[in-house]
């Protein structure tokens, strides 16, 4: 029996798959804003061979590049000789990816594809990776029940992530306040730079073999306002807070004066910017 309110029909919330595909789709359009792989190229880049050397990636082997982006992780592991298939929910970066791969001469497979409903089959792969990147799908819970089942028993899955204390982390924490609520359901990605919570979405399906958390020392920015023009013109999260907040309001202003604060905490430098971004480095043996 349905129930009609005074002015007409009791709104209805959409069904579920709807919701996950119009949630998707933002996802999308976040990542595709602004220019992430000038962000990866001129900053991320040193993690990719990090998380490949640690993960033991070598020539033979199967390994899925999962949340790929422009193939931060895909390409080093290319070039060891591995079979590598790389996917990512935004083609646009997919597309930086595969023109930097062939630029080298190397052999990837690009897929559009959701880190939370992968197009493989079960143990498919060797190696499951992801550099800073499954860590931003909203459902932690079905990314880590993707990773172990593309995986074979006795494979390895590596992950690299952001911790909520670093700089990245404190950077999404500062800019919370002022980006719209997310969607029901979904989690902060910094999550992902906790081991317990990596654990406890691993579950008994993979034992966690190494947990360190390490930094990724930048010195790339002149100072905190060349930091603050680069995220604000290239990265998708921080370009879409700021059109939510509009151009030149006192809110934009205030983010601004924020952000160039946590550079200002976080700088380590004598004279020059340079910047510790602490990531969580983990490794697990699928069971």
């Amino acid at each position: 029996m349905s129930t009609i309110a005074p002015d007409g029909p009791a709104p209805v919330d959409p069904p579920a798959e709807d919701a996950d595909t119009a949630l998707k789709a933002r996802h999308r359009a976040m990542w595709a804003l602004g220019d992430y792989p000038a962000v990866a190229r001129e900053v991320v880049a040193p993690l990719g061979p990090v998380l490949v050397e640690a993960a033991g990636v070598h020539a033979g082997q199967r390994v899925h590049d999962v949340a790929a982006g422009p193939g931060t992780v895909a390409i080093p592991a290319a070039r060891t000789g591995a079979e590598v298939v790389a996917t990512d929910l935004t083609p646009e970066l997919l597309e930086a990816g595969r023109a930097a791969a062939e630029a080298e001469g190397l052999d990837i497979r690009w897929v559009v594809a959701d880190a939370e409903h992968l197009p493989c089959d079960t143990g498919e792969f060797d190696v499951a990776l992801s550099c800073v990147g499954v860590m931003f799908a909203p459902h932690h819970q079905a990314v880590a029940d993707q990773l172990t089942r593309v995986v074979r028993p006795g494979g390895t899955i590596g992950l690299l992530s952001w911790t909520p204390e670093g700089f990245i982390g404190q950077m999404f924490a500062t800019m919370r306040p002022y980006a719209p609520p997310p969607p029901a359901g979904s989690q902060p990605p910094p999550l992902w730079g906790h081991v317990d919570h990596v654990r406890d979405l691993l579950g008994d399906r993979a034992q966690i073999t190494t947990a360190v958390q390490q930094d990724l020392v930048v010195d790339r920015f002149a100072g905190p306002q060349d930091f603050l023009d680069l995220f604000k013109s290239s990265y998708g999260p921080t370009i879409a807070v700021y059109r939510a907040l509009g151009e030149g309001s006192e809110r934009a202003a205030a983010l601004d004066a924020e952000l160039i604060g946590l550079v200002e905490r976080f700088d380590v430098g004598d004279g020059t910017t340079v910047l510790p971004w602490e990531y969580l480095l983990v490794t697990a043996t699928r069971r």
